[in-house]
């Protein structure tokens, strides 16, 4: 642990012109004190550590002296292309193998572009979560990435309905959506792939015996591909509406994106007024109506009966809820 310690200091002064006790120790995450004995240790194994007194004073190696300790282990390389999602790398615990391969990159950069990782980080952030909502990482997660990243099949239990069911599974790759962590797997008795959500599972036994990759499994194609069966899959109703040029622009942003395209693509032109008549697929008719309520007077429902007529009765009562207000 200390061993692996000292080369991360070595590393952190090989990167920057100078640090200080207190910036090493939040790095290292150790005391001041620790950080004196091991520039201590450093320098008696023959690493030039020099210490700077003063006020601005600090830790700095002289002599242009390079570690060629920079070597990626594995770990580290994959988790470098991972470095734009810390929260994913910390919630698979890859947080450490990422900071290490950071550090043997800047440590082999040269000088002039010893800033790019902080000029890059300023410049971009992905933050996965969806608005609203406090994300909980799965507890089963840091195993089940242990085992897409080596390839272990492993013994899952999940919740399905009201029953667990175990089933054998090779983790092909992990996918974060809105939050939320998912699994892609192929059923190992079937040989189907199938998408499971991490946070259901209730039990994971990784195994220790490597499965075949297909090498052809495309995985953001196939999550894509997914995602678009699933959305479909709930739209089980159909409704029939006259949008306005507003209520055009604006339905993507009401309903699923992809179903208000098809639907606009196969309209028929717009009337004289510019208004256009959809027929439009809806998860149900309570969702329809908590959707399409937001468009206002942009959109009228022609069908079903039933539904047109909700939209009238709430209408009528925001109408007036208005008059008696004055």
């Amino acid at each position: 642990m200390r061993a692996a310690r000292l080369i991360k200091m070595v590393l952190l002064l090989q990167s920057r012109p100078s640090m200080t006790a207190a910036e090493l120790a939040r790095e290292l995450e150790v005391s001041e004190r620790t950080i004196t004995r091991d520039a201590q240790a450093l320098s008696e194994a023959g690493v030039p550590v020099y210490a700077d007194r003063g006020r601005v004073g600090g830790y700095r190696l002289i002599g242009g002296y390079r570690t060629r300790l920079t070597g990626l282990a594995r770990s580290e390389a994959e988790a470098l292309f991972l470095s734009g999602v810390p929260g994913a790398l910390r919630e698979m615990g890859l947080e450490d193998a990422a900071s290490a391969a950071r550090l043997k990159v800047s440590a082999a950069l040269l000088p002039s572009l010893k800033d790019a990782s902080r000029t890059a980080s300023q410049r971009f952030h992905l933050d996965a979560p969806a608005w609203f909502a406090e994300p909980k990482t799965p507890e089963l997660l840091p195993s089940i990435a242990e085992a897409v990243w080596d390839d272990l099949r492993i013994t899952a239990r999940y919740r399905r309905q009201e029953a667990d069911v175990e089933r054998e599974l090779e983790p092909y790759g992990l996918v974060l959506k809105a939050g939320v962590w998912y699994v892609c797997a192929r059923v190992t008795e079937s040989g189907s792939f199938r998408v499971y959500r991490i946070d259901r599972f209730t039990a994971v036994e990784p195994g220790s015996e490597r499965f075949g990759r297909d090498e052809s499994f495309d995985l953001p194609g196939f999550w894509a591909e997914r995602a678009a069966q699933f959305a479909h899959s709930l739209l089980r109703a159909t409704i029939v509406v006259c949008l306005t040029e507003a209520g055009v622009r604006r339905l993507k942003h009401t309903v699923d994106p992809l179903s208000a395209q098809e639907a606009l693509a196969e309209a028929g032109p717009p009337d004289d007024g510019g208004r256009i008549t959809l027929t439009l697929p809806v998860e149900s008719y309570d969702v329809a109506y908590t959707q399409l309520l937001s468009l206002g007077p942009e959109v009228e429902v022609l069908e079903p009966s039933g539904l047109r007529r909700r939209f009238a009765e709430a209408a009528a009562r925001t109408a007036a809820y208005y008059e008696e207000q004055g």
